[in-house]
């Protein structure tokens, strides 16, 4: 999984669909008061590689601290697949839930963990 890759991935409700090219050689597991509530594993990819095909008017938006991120999720089923922001370099990225994507499991990924708690 050190590639990058095409996933299709959703929301629970199917509502948010999505496709994005990134690589889940490692994902990142965070510990801030947001992840580890939601229990997202996150792999980031630039903008240019994610397209959301459908849900924009289903997803709202959350940020809290420095607002770095924009957690979105589906206002229907509550499920975060994904965040925006912008990375050190200024390149717009998303923070794709890994356990959103389809065909995917969670338990054959390497996580690295991230002290979120320490921003």
């Amino acid at each position: 999984m050190t590639e990058t890759t095409k996933y299709s991935g959703s929301c629970h409700c199917q509502k948010v669909r999505f496709e994005t090219r990134l690589s889940l050689a490692k994902v990142i597991e965070c510990n801030c008061s947001i992840c580890s509530r939601v229990g997202a594993l996150r792999a980031f990819t630039p903008a240019s590689d994610f397209k959301l095909l459908d849900g924009q008017d289903a997803l709202t938006d959350y940020q809290f601290g420095k607002q770095h991120l924009h957690h979105r999720f589906c206002k229907l089923c509550g499920v975060h697949s994904f965040a925006t922001g912008t990375g050190p370099d200024g390149v717009e990225m998303y923070a794709v839930n890994a356990r959103c994507l389809d065909g995917v499991d969670p338990a054959a990924l390497e996580v690295s963990r991230y002290d979120g708690k320490k921003l």
